[in-house]
């Protein structure tokens, strides 16, 4: 009895060890930010950009960059990128959104680039609504796309609960990140751990603008299933766009990717009058008496 006593208190300790260790880690564990000096030089080919700085209330500095279209502007592109790097990386994915008209807006979360200050998911949301209120002052809302892909998925669909933009972008997105987290460490209490929970699944719930979900069937990171689960949330306002053998880091290799982009910027939105549609059509397998 006292073997198993002694042994029952050493898991115990390394069960609260391990979770505390979780707890303070997590930022290490989930962030994989790309630091960049203030002087810093930004440089795509064939790509007109202009750097901005945006100061927060609690003194943080978020950097960002504007990519500009050929022509005139169709409406700007808030694009929320994933959880590693720095838009240095991110800005070649720009083009997919410029050369169809539109302005995009790539910003740093806190401790990514050149972006400063104290990182957590309630600073993340702050910068972003007051990054979001840049935008409102310089073109109306409806003109105004969210795209978040991965990490920023989720930011993306708090904004556009909150918000009234254009449309709702989501490129593999999650969830929540408590799930993603607890597929790698399944016996953690995540739900009371986890500084990050960002429930996609509750905000999609309060969005009132057209939601478009792209993923990849061969993501092994966020498998396929998870936006088939997010596209019943909000269904009437949902449209999943699947790319057949896309992974989580190589959709814009494929080609029907690229195709679904198109359709999505350039495809109005139409109701259809279904009173002359075939869906009340009611199938019988018994016979119909002459």
């Amino acid at each position: 009895m006292s073997y198993v006593f002694h042994i029952t208190i050493i898991v115990c300790i390394a069960y609260i060890v391990i979770s505390v260790a979780l707890y303070y880690l997590q930022d290490y564990m989930l962030f994989k930010p790309e630091k960049l000096s203030k002087d810093f030089q930004f440089y795509y080919e064939n790509q007109e950009i202009k750097e901005y700085n945006l100061e927060t209330r609690d003194g943080a500095t978020i950097n960002g960059l504007r990519f500009f279209p050929k022509g005139e502007s169709k409406g700007v592109v808030l694009y929320l990128k994933g959880n590693s790097k720095s838009i240095k990386g991110w800005g070649k994915f720009a083009v997919d959104f410029t050369r169809h008209g539109y302005n995009v807006l790539m910003v740093d979360y806190r401790g990514f680039g050149k972006s400063t200050g104290r990182r957590s998911q309630k600073a993340i949301k702050r910068d972003l609504q007051e990054v979001y209120n840049k935008i409102k002052e310089l073109t109306k809302e409806d003109r105004i796309i969210l795209y978040g892909r991965s990490l920023g998925s989720g930011f993306a669909a708090k904004l556009a609960s909150m918000n009234s933009p254009k449309m709702l972008v989501l490129d593999a997105p999650y969830y929540s990140l408590t799930k993603v987290t607890a597929r790698y460490a399944p016996f953690m209490p995540l739900s009371l751990l986890i500084k990050y929970p960002l429930p996609t699944y509750k905000w999609l719930k309060y969005v009132k603008c057209p939601i478009h979900i792209i993923h990849g069937t061969n993501d092994t990171l966020i498998p396929y299933k998870t936006s088939v689960k997010l596209s019943k949330i909000n269904p009437k306002l949902t449209k999943l766009h699947t790319v057949i053998g896309g992974g989580h880091k190589n959709l814009n290799n494929f080609e029907s990717y690229h195709k679904m982009i198109h359709e999505i910027l350039n495809t109005t939105q139409q109701d259809i009058d279904l009173s002359t549609t075939s869906i009340h059509v009611k199938h019988s397998s018994k016979p119909t008496k002459a």
